[in-house]
């Protein structure tokens, strides 16, 4: 069997696909976006492809189809998701169709979506990145301003008045200008979307989509207050601590978030928000939960699941043998070649991941307290995925978190004590960026 995985480039996240099609006797093709004029720089035998050339993709992709047929086709990162999905249809393999995968990339279109589900929306105003602050002023403050097509938190910003709303604009059309940007090619940037500010406490559901049902792998809880004026998102928690009846009211609106966009056989990642109106989905996006985030989860065949573990070195495993266990990215893959997602239940225990954010815009030198946050106990590994001397650029308008912590105990408050430990004992040296200022003569 041959399964195509879809992603930016080849790290992390695709080493543990490797790792888990290795495990299954799959034999893994990549297909990555990459200049086409280079010589396999990584060493990885994929194939290169261009995101924002979508038809030229998927045809290069069809190719070789026809030289090595593919059985499944599997996409991590939200800008690959369509081309994997018009490449499904056209091998007629299973799959979330094009429209809906274009549909859940699009904030705009999946709120109005979400609105004609009957779902609580909250009032929404789309303009442009050079639009004035008087487009947006009639939605009332506070707002939260977002560009349509970025990821994850990226260019989010809540503003609570005209000069925050000014400001925040600024930064965006700057975000927008960018060269990572621009080099997308992705006309959708151009659209900012302003809502009206939604309270609450805000959850993640992951999950699989089986032929129209929703699938619910986990739940997590973020219990850090998300309410502004950015929203990085650093500790996710599962299983939740918010009652059966809200974590009930969660998975029907993000089932019909989800049928609402159209996406029906697949895995998905979902953002929500919950207060005394109800469940607001924030987002479902058609595809699994990004970077090493996955690690937080592991699951067990329905009914083992349950079974006791002991702690074993601070880590907690199965009491009759580890190997019962399988990895988010291999559930995936059997999913993919056509194995029910439900034949599988999340670990017995408690786990959960921190995303460290970057604390200042500069220079990383070094970390240190890496070895003494690792024994804090539960801590199952800290990942510092930043390089030295790489440019951190915190969010709104960076892409990314400087590492991982990971940790499994018997309850979830265990993990999110230990997470926050083991943070407590890192220490980053970033130096000031030094900017070069150039002049001309003439």
């Amino acid at each position: 069997m041959r399964v195509l995985l879809l992603a930016t480039t080849t790290g992390y996240q695709t080493r543990a696909f490797g790792e888990a099609a290795e495990r299954l006797g799959v034999d893994l093709v990549f297909a990555t976006d990459r200049c086409d004029m280079l010589e396999d720089p990584w060493q990885d035998r994929a194939l290169p492809i261009r995101f924002y050339d979508e038809a030229a993709s998927v045809a290069a992709i069809l190719a070789a189809a026809r030289e090595a047929p593919i059985d499944a086709v599997v996409a991590v990162g939200d800008r690959p998701t369509v081309i994997a999905a018009m490449v499904r249809e056209a091998l007629g393999l299973p799959g979330h169709p094009p429209a809906a995968a274009a549909a859940a990339r699009n904030k705009r279109v999946a709120r109005e979506r979400f609105k004609a589900a009957g779902l609580p929306t909250p009032r929404f105003v789309e303009g442009t990145s050079t639009s004035e602050a008087s487009h947006f002023a009639p939605l009332g403050f506070p707002m939260v301003i977002k560009p349509v097509a970025l990821s994850g938190s990226r260019g989010v910003m809540r503003v609570d008045n005209d000069a925050e709303l000014s400001d925040g604009l600024a930064r965006v059309r700057s975000l927008m200008s960018s060269p990572d940007i621009r080099a997308e090619r992705n006309d959708a940037h151009g659209s900012v979307l302003a809502e009206q500010f939604i309270e609450g406490r805000e959850f993640a559901l992951e999950g699989i989509m089986n032929q129209g049902i929703l699938d619910v792998l986990a739940i997590f809880d973020k219990p850090d207050p998300l309410d502004g004026p950015l929203f990085e998102e650093t500790i996710y928690v599962t299983p939740s601590n918010a009652p059966p009846t809200t974590q009930s009211a969660i998975v029907r609106a993000i089932a019909t978030a989800s049928r609402a966009l159209g996406l029906s056989h697949g895995p998905i990642h979902a953002e929500c928000r919950v207060n005394s109106r109800g469940v607001f989905v924030l987002e479902v996006a058609g595809r699994p939960i990004g970077g090493l985030c996955a690690r937080a989860l592991r699951f067990a065949r329905q009914g083992a699941a349950a079974e006791p573990h002991a702690l074993v070195r601070g880590n907690l495993i199965p009491i009759s043998a580890i190997g019962h266990e399988i990895s988010f990215e291999e559930l995936l893959i059997r999913h993919a070649l056509g194995e029910e997602s439900n034949a599988w239940r999340r670990e017995w225990c408690a786990s959960g991941v921190m995303m460290i954010p970057i604390p200042r815009r500069g220079i990383l030198r070094g970390v240190t307290g890496i070895d003494e946050a690792r024994v804090v106990p539960a801590i199952e590994d800290v990942r510092i995925t930043a390089k030295p001397d790489q440019l951190l650029i915190p969010l709104p308008e960076g892409a990314s978190y400087l590492g991982f912590i990971f940790a499994r105990a018997d309850r979830a408050l265990d993990v999110d004590i230990a997470l926050r430990t083991a943070h407590a004992r890192l220490n980053f040296n970033i130096a000031p960026e030094v900017r070069v200022l150039q002049s001309i003569h003439g």
